[in-house]
């Protein structure tokens, strides 16, 4: 999940616990709000929907891309991206609440998950980073989308930050849930505090072929493991976790997530032909579109605390606390909350 680029990571590390801490009392709203609400959103209980009919499928780049779509098509585009261990339904009831503000929404499984397949049997089985922002960037062509709004949480707020740096003229602007998530191989290699190391088991799990036969074997317990103690306080129910756990049985699924968080540490190499674009991002280049950053108060995953990022943005900016024992999967827990940021920074 979370992947700090900052050299000072020991320092960063150190102060988690703290951070968690003033998170619960509700202390770090520091930035001046920024983004107006335009228009507020009706209120919908967590839950409320669990489908999102018919997807739909389109080849894009190397993939055949799985999405779901809600709203007008000649709505302004929005495109949410999930993480690891979930998918789109993440944003079964944020889709909604932006379609009924006009929006035209796009929500994607990423490589790996639920019908998205590679077109090809020979394709390499890549997950750095880069790649996933191609990916965004392929689908956008073949649906032709010049230009949309990118909001994301885990590995989609890491491809919707790497999509706003790479691409700008992409992004309209920008909803990232834990900030900025850009990471750097060269820095990932740094050892970190024990505690800090702790948090992030599943990555050395992973690293051996015992995590890897043990990830194929185990991985609908797996994930669930991941979703309670990321979201500790989330009462997610069978039915919840079930619909989101069908996405991993695509036959990719535990190649792109071994080879994604192998990479992230030097254990994998990625693909010669995006060093450039990697090179970019080691350099952790700033932000420059309208953004507003989130965070739960009840996140249990590894994440950074937000004044570590807060200068990694420089255009038109606000961070969020999302309050109410909200976990790691905001969007799924918080929709109102998630949906209102997309349309308080889509109206930038």
């Amino acid at each position: 999940m979370f992947e700090e680029i900052n050299p000072h990571r020991r320092r960063f590390f150190g102060t988690v616990t703290t951070a968690f801490a003033a998170a619960q009392l509700g202390l770090i709203g520091f930035a001046n709000a920024q983004f107006g609400t335009a228009k507020p959103l009706p209120a919908i209980k967590p839950g409320t929907n669990t489908s999102f009919g018919d997807l739909k499928q389109i080849d894009a780049g190397v993939l055949n891309i799985g999405y779901a779509e809600a709203g007008a098509p000649d709505g302004s585009p929005v495109i949410l991206l999930h993480g690891w261990p979930y998918d789109i339904h993440s944003y079964v009831d944020v889709a909604p609440l932006l379609a009924s503000a006009g929006y035209r929404v796009i929500v994607p499984y990423l490589r790996g998950y639920g019908t998205t397949r590679f077109l090809s049997g020979d394709t390499f089985r890549n997950g750095q980073q880069s790649v996933m922002a191609l990916d965004i960037i392929a689908l956008m062509d073949a649906l032709k989308i010049e230009k949309a709004v990118l909001a994301g949480f885990d590995w989609g707020a890491r491809t919707a930050d790497i999509l706003a740096v790479l691409w700008p003229e992409r992004c309209k602007a920008l909803v990232s849930v834990s900030g900025y998530l850009i990471g750097s191989v060269k820095v990932n290699q740094q050892p970190l505090p024990p505690q800090a190391e702790l948090a992030w088991w599943y990555q050395f799990y992973f690293s051996t072929e015992r995590g890897r036969l043990g990830y194929e074997k185990n991985r609908h317990d797996f994930t669930k493991l991941i979703w309670q103690t990321a979201s500790p306080k989330w009462h997610f129910d069978d039915a919840t976790f079930e619909r989101s756990a069908e996405a991993f049985n695509n036959s990719d699924h535990v190649a792109i997530v071994i080879h994604n968080y192998r990479w992230r540490i030097g254990l994998a190499a990625g693909a010669q032909r995006y060093d450039d674009l990697e090179a970019q991002l080691s350099a952790a280049p700033v932000i420059t579109v309208p953004t507003i950053t989130l965070e739960g108060d009840a996140n249990n995953a590894a994440h950074p605390v937000p004044a570590s990022y807060r200068t990694k943005f420089s255009g038109k900016y606000e961070h969020r606390l999302i309050e109410g024992g909200i976990g790691h999967n905001l969007p799924q827990e918080a929709p109102r909350a998630f949906a209102q940021a997309v349309v308080d920074v889509g109206n930038a």
